[in-house]
């Protein structure tokens, strides 16, 4: 018996993340799709950068959770172009989603655009959104085996991004170890290590931003 497939929806979320990639293009905006587990402090580290670039660049932000406005409300504080998505249970952003919220953005008046995903390390990483950057974000709280464990999001990423360094001494997290891990998957991939809490190493992640701007 032969099954026909009525829609390939990896296919057309392809098809969808290249018009928005064409659209981010136009538009001169550089797009990051922010991943990480639940509480690696996705929402602390765009706060950060915003207070860190947000005199030189322009930054809008799309806010992925399953529900709530909460960490969407955080950022508004700080800059206007903040839209949420709330994807009712849904583990991931879809292309589809990010070219809704994209048309209520002045995508023009932007230089930067970071998309925070859903917190989860599974799901979002086989959906292109049309961004330039996959940047995951890890932190020493969450332990040094994240790699091991979801090596696909280490795989595609451009960045991975460690946070939360502060808790280095109060955590059986060994740095030669998830940095091996990540290497054996990914050579090329630079790591930042980050404090959003004490600010260390945020000056590192700022200019790794600046170069692509410049």
């Amino acid at each position: 018996m032969e099954i026909e497939v009525i829609e390939n929806v990896m296919q057309y979320n392809k098809e969808e993340a290249d018009v928005n990639r064409s659209l981010f293009k136009k538009s001169n905006v550089l797009v990051i799709n922010l991943l990480s587990a639940p509480g690696a402090g996705k929402t602390s580290l765009i706060i950060e950068t915003i207070k860190m670039l947000g005199n030189e660049y322009k930054i809008g932000v799309i806010e992925g959770d399953i529900s709530s406005t909460h960490d969407a409300q955080k950022i508004k504080h700080l800059i206007d172009e903040v839209i949420q998505i709330n994807t009712g249970g849904t583990c991931h952003l879809n292309a589809s989603m990010v070219a809704h919220a994209i048309s209520r953005l002045n995508l023009k008046n932007l230089d930067i655009l970071i998309i925070e995903n859903v917190g989860n390390l599974i799901c979002p990483v086989g959906f292109d959104l049309g961004e330039d950057f996959k940047v995951v974000l890890s932190s020493v709280t969450e332990g040094d085996d994240k790699p091991v464990k979801y090596p696909k999001a280490f795989i595609r990423a451009s960045l991975v991004v460690l946070n939360k360094t502060d808790m280095m001494a109060y955590n059986d997290f060994e740095y030669d170890f998830f940095e091996s891990k990540i290497k054996e998957l990914n050579p090329n991939c630079p790591i930042i290590k980050v404090s959003c809490k004490t600010g260390s190493g945020l000056d590192d992640w700022a200019d790794w931003i600046r170069a692509f701007l410049k």
